[in-house]
């Protein structure tokens, strides 16, 4: 795996002689990922790694929605590597020595207002000077908020995976699984004119051909880019993953089940979905509390 390049991880599973082999195929899983996330973030060895981009990751995880106690696994398995690149002096001090992994939200998701939203959408803070980028931009919004995809199965779309006439696409989400989402009309409408008049702009020598989004280089988008997408279009700090708890949460606003909003999101523990309905009923609250004369 070429993400995994530099960073010796054959020879470290390798020395875990008194792990079953079924463990040592979690720990592989477990740092092909970090090294893929740690690669996105431009660290491309153990060696550049330091313990702001590990605190990073770990707090990542608990923002796509991983239970509490797979966190801990990974910031685990992340240790005991760190631990042998350090004995074998593949590094000189080991940036997760004494990080502890978080212990879930300590709060509720961020929810986008309706003002939030439709700026992103309509009103972009900053946009008009670039029609192309636009059109891209505004089809990522689309799809982030109107289907609820992580930033990572955006970033990992490819043209066979559309249905635009069904309004459907094929995600691929967390462990490889696979999953059917529909596609509003706005999202579809916003890939077409993406993908029909604009992408083209944004082809080189290097663009991949079934890579539906692109970046200003024609290499498909990383989650970084889509973070500067979100940035350039909200008028206030916005995580694009705040798109996909808008979307579960006015989901459940408009009476959807729990279990379809389940479906929707790829989470494979409803527990995990279940955070949305306590989103749900405080704004419920807050409604009342601001609305009703007597509240």
């Amino acid at each position: 795996m070429n993400s995994c390049d530099g960073w010796d991880v054959g020879d470290w599973l390798d020395s875990l002689i008194s792990v079953a082999d079924s463990t040592r195929e979690v720990y592989a899983r477990d740092a092909n990922a970090f090294i893929e996330w740690f690669s996105a973030a431009g660290v491309s060895s153990p060696a550049e790694m330091n313990r702001k981009t590990a605190r990073r990751y770990l707090a990542g995880l608990t923002l796509d929605g991983y239970a509490p106690r797979t966190v801990s696994r990974k910031a685990a398995v992340l240790r005991r590597y760190f631990d042998w690149a350090r004995r074998t002096g593949r590094v000189t001090a080991d940036p997760t020595l004494g990080l502890t992994s978080p212990k879930g939200p300590s709060k509720l998701p961020k929810v986008l207002t309706d003002e939030q939203v439709h700026t992103l959408i309509d009103k972009p803070a900053r946009a008009g000077e670039d029609t192309a980028r636009d059109a891209r931009d505004l089809a990522i919004v689309e799809l982030l908020y109107g289907s609820g995809l992580r930033v990572s199965e955006l970033c990992g779309l490819r043209s066979e995976h559309l249905n635009l006439a069904a309004g459907e696409a094929r995600i691929w989400g967390k462990g490889a699984k696979e999953r059917l989402v529909p596609l509003s009309d706005p999202a579809c409408e916003a890939l077409r004119d993406w993908m029909k008049v604009h992408r083209r702009d944004f082809i080189t020598e290097h663009t991949s051909a079934d890579a539906i989004f692109l970046n200003l280089r024609g290499r498909a988008m990383t989650p970084r880019d889509v973070r500067r997408v979100i940035d350039r279009r909200s008028v206030a700090p916005t995580h694009p993953h705040a798109l996909r708890h808008t979307f579960a949460t006015h989901l459940l606003d408009g009476g959807a089940d729990l279990r379809a909003v389940q479906e929707l999101l790829g989470h494979a523990d409803i527990a995990t979905t279940q955070i949305y309905t306590h989103v749900s009923r405080e704004r419920l609250r807050e409604v009342h509390r601001s609305s009703h004369p007597r509240a």
